[in-house]
């Protein structure tokens, strides 16, 4: 049995290569994210293998994993000390090779695999590491179990019985694109833009997209994990600047950006223009909840207010609630709740049965508004969004807040609010028409207007968004509102950006 691990060893000592390191602050709220080798080695990457192995004995589920690692240099290797570490806690693994995340997600339906443990750092810059992880398909961890998780390792009660079995899956790529693409083809020829940012997206997206009918023009989807232009990120504004670029040039219909393990896909318009994904989410819900009436739909607390307000929702009977940011809770939200999509800001996309299996996959998101394109041939993607009612909405505001305060100040701002409406008083000059508190709060005024506070999930920040559908003017008054309440609190520093 290996050794508790530390979280003091220094690469290039005598201790680090002999004993396991794993830094605490790695376990997040539904993932695992280290600085790779200076955060955890080699041998810290086996004890987390055993410890997910001995999670998923505890939780009384089969210790059957799915493995899988995204394109850098070193993803391979952290995936083979993963693998070790779950062979000895006696777990059957199925490695599947470079795959992108709704890859390995679709393997435990392909091979009726309740676990998965996925190698990828995402859209981080190159030296993260990181495993996503699950034992419930097509559910990935939440607070509960990556709180015990971080329990069995850090306190040394993981499990090495052994016994466990190696299987290597060739052709999981291949059966994953033939379930994409096993359906007819697109009626209109659209030209589209595949940028993956020379990440793990490029040696697949391509292929789906050109499978369904569509033209497809690369957009750096050569291998390279030093990501020589930009790291494969949608929200990154590099490479959002390119695909914008990519469009006008060649006349294409749409940009699809895909980050680093292709579960998010941003997307640019005809016009070069970003449509931000819950704008996007807006339009897919129009194009879905007219094919399925009264549809269910969940989208982020970070999203925008069309989604309660917009007409052709309201006509089409649409329902929609706002949950919890972050795609562990977004997933297990739309599935417990049976919504049909779940929508999350940052790219996200979540199609339950009959659309999909639950998993957020950038590709069936592309696939998604290619349909919605198809549906409407004579119209291009920038009418459909000049359809939408105008709003004003800002851009994610992060003021910093050390890590172990955010949550109190956060508290604190809920109880002001919770307590102006309580008194019947106002803000920006109306009366607060509803609060959510599913994750921070969500201040509603009367005609739609609405401000964000809410703790950041990985970084020591807050994180502000308002928007307005009837001014901008509104838009700024609400965020002037919260300013002032964050102003009084010493624990708030400077914003990354302001409107």
């Amino acid at each position: 049995m290996l050794p508790i691990p530390r979280a003091d060893l220094k690469p290039n000592t005598l201790d680090f290569e002999r004993l396991p390191l794993v830094k605490p602050t790695g376990f997040r709220e539904y993932d695992a994210r280290w600085l790779f080798p200076d955060e955890i080695n080699l041998m810290g990457l086996n004890v987390m293998g055993m410890a997910l192995a001995t999670l998923a004995d505890e939780r009384g589920v089969p210790k059957r994993f799915v493995v899988g690692h995204d394109y850098r240099w070193y993803s391979s290797s952290v995936k083979q000390a993963l693998i070790t570490g779950l062979l000895a806690g006696g777990a059957e693994v199925y490695d599947i090779g470079l795959a992108l995340s709704p890859m390995a997600y679709f393997a435990q339906f392909e091979l009726n695999v309740e676990g998965v443990a996925m190698v990828t750092a995402s859209h981080n810059d190159n030296g993260w590491t990181g495993i996503k992880m699950g034992i419930q398909r097509p559910l990935t961890f939440g607070p509960d179990e990556m709180s015990r998780l971080k329990t069995i390792v850090l306190e040394g009660l993981y499990k090495a019985p052994g016994g466990g079995k190696y299987t290597f899956v060739p052709d999981i790529a291949e059966r994953y694109i033939a379930n994409l693409t096993n359906r007819p083809k697109l009626k209109r020829r659209l030209r589209v833009i595949a940028a993956c940012g020379n990440g793990t997206a490029g040696a697949f997206a391509p292929r789906v997209l050109e499978a369904i009918g569509c033209e497809v023009i690369p957009l750096d989807t050569e291998l390279d994990h030093n990501f020589p232009r930009y790291n494969p990120n949608p929200e990154d504004m590099k490479m959002l600047h390119a695909m914008s670029e990519a469009v006008l040039q060649h006349k294409a219909d749409v940009a699809f950006g895909f980050d680093g393990d292709g579960d998010r896909c941003g997307v640019v318009d005809n016009e070069g223009e970003e449509i931000f994904a819950d704008k996007v989410g807006v339009m897919l819900a129009r194009d879905i909840s007219a094919i399925y009436p009264n549809a269910r739909f969940v989208a982020d607390v970070k999203s925008t207010g069309l989604f309660k307000t917009d007409p052709v929702l309201k006509q089409n009977g649409a329902h929609t609630d706002y949950w919890k940011t972050g795609h562990s809770y977004m997933k297990r939200y739309s599935f417990e709740t049976k919504a049909l999509v779940g929508f999350e800001k940052s790219g996200h996309f979540f199609f339950n049965p009959p659309l999909g299996q639950g998993y957020d996959d950038g590709l069936v998101a592309a696939l998604a508004v290619c349909d919605m394109l198809d549906r409407a041939p004579d119209k291009s993607l920038a009418d459909l969004k000049k359809a939408l009612p105008k709003t004003w909405q800002s851009p994610t505001m992060a003021p910093h807040c050390p890590d172990e305060k955010k949550y109190e100040v956060v508290g604190r701002v809920v109880e002001h609010y919770q307590k102006l409406r309580a008194e019947g008083g106002t803000v920006a000059g109306q009366k607060i028409a509803d609060l959510i508190t599913v994750n921070g709060i969500r201040v509603v005024l009367e005609d739609g207007t609405w401000g964000l506070v809410r703790a950041s999930s990985n970084k020591p920040e807050l994180v502000v968004v308002v928007e307005s559908p009837t001014s901008e003017a509104n838009m700024r008054a609400i965020f002037a509102d919260i300013d002032g309440v964050l102003s009084k609190m010493p624990e708030v520093g400077e914003y990354n950006q302001k409107i």
